[in-house]
């Protein structure tokens, strides 16, 4: 694809994979809708990129996503690409979730996907042409401990994808999928990059995974998985699940050590809280 003067709408433009996207689409010509819940961010990143728009919508809702597929469309005139990046983590033992936080997690990391595919399918369709672009993780293949509600949004926006893909064969609208593993934003508690550095597992600059991402746009992928030993270990997670079980032992407790102190931090904070208000 030849991004030049393409109109996209990107979601999460404000977060740390979306501001070097953004940058990156504009300078290559791209007229860009920056959406996002917060204002203030997006206005102090559109001043400094041309041909960039604001747009402020809240996606965890169905009304929210045409409210961003509205207020992009009549600043743009229409929309050729759509590169979805928004979404919510969470690393924690699943029997502490939350009934609120699974469906914060499935809303914005899943059904945020259908809401704006299915507004701007209409358009897309009409013309024959446009590429849906969404942001998944190596963890929506390949489930780890700690991350089990976080996997499972990711495995239905990946379910999600395959069956769009398959579905809109032939109509000149493209669907693209692509999965980072663990990547340096805010998405992260802190005890994520102690684990990490504990245990040499590989995190991504948000700026790698831009990159990865403009590519794919550019290439018409279908999928894209990024991270070096990581495409692998999702195909052999594949063939061999109970291969993966038996590895994933000894992490699972590693794991569990940071839950742990992240829910022990989080009730000393409460308590200091509290105390500060009586």
């Amino acid at each position: 694809m030849d991004i030049r003067g393409k109109r996209v709408l990107l979601t999460g433009a404000s977060g740390g994979i979306g501001v070097p996207l953004a940058t990156r689409l504009a300078h290559m010509e791209a007229r860009v809708a920056l959406v996002g819940r917060r204002r203030e961010p997006l206005e102090t990143l559109a001043a400094r990129l041309p041909h960039s728009v604001v747009v402020e919508a809240d996606l965890s809702t169905a009304q929210g996503c045409r409210a961003a597929v509205m207020g992009a469309r009549a600043a743009l005139g229409g929309i050729d690409v759509l590169v979805h990046l928004a979404g919510v983590g969470s690393f924690r033992a699943f029997v502490d979730e939350d009934d609120e936080a699974i469906e914060r997690l499935l809303r914005t990391n899943c059904a945020s996907a259908m809401w704006l595919a299915k507004a701007l399918l209409p358009e897309m369709t009409a013309r024959g042409s446009g590429r849906l672009v969404f942001c998944g993780s190596v963890l929506g293949a390949l489930a780890l401990p700690g991350y089990t509600a976080y996997a499972a949004s990711k495995f239905a926006l990946r379910g999600f994808t395959e069956g769009l893909r398959r579905e809109l064969a032939g109509s000149g609208v493209g669907v693209t999928l692509v999965a980072p593993r663990a990547v340096r934003t805010a998405l992260n508690p802190p005890e994520v990059y102690d684990m990490a550095q504990e245990t040499g597992m590989a995190v991504d600059p948000p700026e790698l995974v831009a990159d990865a991402l403009l590519d794919a746009i550019l290439d018409d992928a279908r999928e894209v998985v990024l991270g070096g030993m990581e495409p692998w270990f999702v195909r052999l997670n594949a063939l061999w699940p109970g291969l993966f079980d038996r590895l994933l032992r000894k992490q699972a407790e590693t794991v569990r050590r940071f839950v742990r102190r992240k829910e022990i931090q989080a009730a000393l904070q409460e308590l200091e809280r509290k105390q500060a208000t009586r």
